[in-house]
């Protein structure tokens, strides 16, 4: 009997070894390339806008969850800001090792990588001005949607840009993290191994599972089911942002984590600036 085909979380589609797309679809290549904005998200979320970015209403909301549920496992103390950021390391590190895939970086990829997340989050960007044109020509307020969860809202933007930036770089770190890397596996294991679905029906169940969810968690608070005041529910808005939870599952499938999160960040920040620099004059 032949045995079943399994899918997994590691590239579904195979590069030349050693090849540009090969390499930087590497977990320790997501390390090196992220490392930069982990660093600058946390530290500006103690030095940039403290005022701002200390209330919880307007962090990222995977990174909250992250340090909660870290807390609740007894990570805690005074370095627990820190732990959702050493988390991500560890799971790539982890990644890395089982995936099977040589160590070595070479950090000359670095600015290809970031010419390249740049370019894929333009798509998104046309998407997203595309998808509200419509009350842009009625005088309405709507702006380019930053994907981050619980972003500054569009009456802040102007005077906490940075803030802003802060918080999209998070959401594509810890956004990706949750969504794409860790809930895309655990829907493929109950899929395919618990429920005995197939293998390409497992996939589009896990990526349309997993993008609905993404889009309804900027909305809704999971964990306490009271809608979040910062962004109401819209249903453009929803359907733009479960639209990006599909290409950004797609882009993972293909190119990787930390492709994928440098997309996700870069869409936040061109967002943002657009933002700020367009519709808020």
């Amino acid at each position: 009997m032949a045995k079943k085909q399994r899918a997994t979380t590691s590239q579904w589609f195979n590069f030349t070894r050693d090849s540009y797309l090969e390499r930087t679809s590497r977990p320790v290549y997501a390390i090196a390339f992220l490392l930069p904005f982990i660093v600058f998200y946390e530290l500006g979320t103690i030095f940039i806008n403290t005022d701002v970015l200390s209330q919880t209403e307007i962090r990222v909301v995977a990174f909250v969850w992250l340090q909660e549920l870290l807390g609740y496992l007894g990570f805690g103390g005074k370095f627990l800001w820190a732990m959702p950021a050493i988390m991500v390391i560890v799971i790539l590190l982890a990644y890395q090792l089982v995936s099977g895939k040589r160590w070595w970086v070479s950090f000359t990829d670095i600015l290809p990588m970031t010419l390249e997340c740049i370019l894929l989050a333009i798509p998104l960007i046309v998407l997203s001005l595309f998808l509200h044109s419509s009350a842009v020509a009625s005088n309405s307020s709507v702006q380019c949607v930053p994907v981050a969860a619980q972003s500054v809202s569009a009456a802040q933007v102007q005077p906490s840009l940075l803030a802003d930036i802060v918080t999209g770089i998070g959401a594509g770190i810890y956004e990706e993290l949750l969504f794409r890397l860790i809930l895309i596996c655990l829907l493929l294991l109950l899929f395919q191994d618990c429920l005995g679905f197939g293998k390409n029906n497992s996939i589009v169940l896990a990526v349309l599972v997993s993008a609905a969810l993404f889009g309804a968690h900027h909305h809704i608070d999971f964990l306490t089911g009271r809608p979040n005041g910062n962004d109401f529910f819209d249903w453009s808005k929803f359907i733009f942002r479960t639209m990006a939870g599909v290409y950004f599952a797609m882009l993972f499938a293909i190119r990787g984590f930390g492709i994928t999160a440098g997309t996700h960040a870069f869409y936040d920040i061109i967002a943002t600036l657009i933002n700020a620099l367009v519709f808020t004059r």
